[in-house]
């Protein structure tokens, strides 16, 4: 049985300070990037000034790398979550760095990011106006950027830790503490199993542990639930050709919540991490709750539904969630959309391309053929992509 709930909480009624005190939409952009040793691009620039820009070339050519730059200049680990050294430019010396110039949520400013090759370990550099920031989360303070690739395509048929991770990033586009308290939820767990696999017995430090993962737990708990409703209510409005979807959290913590206190549940929560300890059961908690999503015009499981509808619903959720920031925020994420028209027919297509723009934001969309977005040419900046190297681009009727 899955959690249908209405939670409503904080996370869901506060506004960007730029946006909301200025009472009109903002259109976040990014208006020109620069690419250094990053993957296959030794050095790329480019600039747009149109809402919508069109990626084209061939397979491997450097698309996807240029939209896994852009996803970096917002919190976390890119759109592919790949380790930072891996994406350095294969025989270069020196890491990799992306910076732009972008109008954001506080106005125009210059950001940059890229890996410190100084530091042991794995971290990310954040720079804003050039000064170095405290941590990425300040991205989220400039942009929210959302994106769709090809590999999200098996996102219903596949592992729940998949669905997990793309609600999460729904829910950081309206709570900035989300992605910490993600963080902070998964670093006590692994220590608590650490304890656990060692045989350590001391129980002062599992319940140190305990108490993150029960506050820390409920929190993220809440905060999906409360993204969920008011996603539910926007899905519900999908437009055609794309299926309305209903969403839902699938977790035993999840339906805890349904009607009983937060408190209450932080303690419920402590109780059976505390008897899971040394014994055969699991312990409960957000890390096992899954996104159940169903058809709504079909009642019907996302994972039965056809390939074309998975990708359908998947598209309509994206956009709901657009709609949503751009009520709730006064500003439509900036959209990146990987390969993502190809896959559609010509309805969806045509749908697909008018919704972006209706969005009053910025998309950033791939593809091999250009002929593909032919119906857009004269609203796009057409870019043509070859090996790491970016052209400016044409139809030719």
């Amino acid at each position: 049985m899955t959690a249908r709930v209405s939670v409503e909480g904080p996370i869901l009624s506060e506004h960007s300070g730029a946006a909301s005190a200025a009472g009109a939409p903002l259109r976040l952009a990014v208006n020109s990037i620069s690419l250094t040793r990053f993957r296959n691009h030794a050095a790329t620039s480019l600039e747009i000034d149109r809402p919508v820009a069109v990626l084209t070339g061939a397979n491997g050519s450097g698309k996807t790398n240029l939209l896994e730059a852009l996803s970096f200049l917002s919190p976390g680990r890119g759109m592919r979550r790949a380790r930072l050294s891996e994406i350095d430019r294969v025989g270069d010396s020196g890491p990799w760095a992306v910076s732009a110039s972008i109008t954001g949520k506080l106005g125009d400013a210059r950001v940059g990011t890229g890996r410190d090759a100084a530091a042991e370990g794995e971290r990310r550099i954040v720079r804003v106006d050039g000064a170095p920031a405290r941590s990425q989360s300040a991205l989220g303070d400039h942009l929210t950027v959302s994106w769709l690739t090809p590999a999200m395509d098996r996102l219903f048929t596949e592992g729940a830790s998949g669905r997990r991770r793309f609600l999460d990033r729904l829910v950081y586009a309206f709570d900035g503490e989300h992605a910490g308290r993600v963080n902070g939820y998964e670093h006590a767990w692994r220590e608590r199993n650490r304890l656990i696999k060692d045989g350590r017995r001391e129980a002062a430090w599992y319940a140190a542990l305990e108490e993150t993962l029960a506050e820390t737990g409920v929190a993220i708990a809440a905060a999906r639930a409360a993204l969920i409703a008011r996603l539910n209510r926007i899905c519900a409005a999908t437009r055609d050709p794309f299926p309305a979807a209903e969403l839902a959290l699938d977790g035993e913590i999840d339906r805890w919540l349904v009607g009983t206190p937060a408190l209450e549940v932080e303690d419920r929560l402590r109780a059976t991490l505390a008897a899971a300890r040394f014994g055969p059961q699991e312990a409960e908690g957000p890390h096992r709750s899954d996104l159940a999503v169903t058809h709504v015009g079909k009642a019907m499981p996302a994972a039965q539904c056809s390939t074309g509808e998975q990708k359908a619903l998947l598209v309509g959720i994206v956009l709901a969630h657009a709609r949503l920031q751009a009520i709730d925020e006064h500003a439509a994420p900036i959209l990146l959309l990987d390969e993502v028209a190809a896959h559609l027919d010509d309805r969806r297509r045509a749908a697909l391309f008018e919704a972006v723009f209706d969005l009053g934001g910025q998309a950033w969309l791939t593809g091999t053929d250009l002929s593909t977005f032919a119906p857009i040419a004269d609203r796009a900046r057409l870019f043509d992509v070859a090996d790491g190297k970016v052209r400016p681009a044409e139809v030719v009727s």
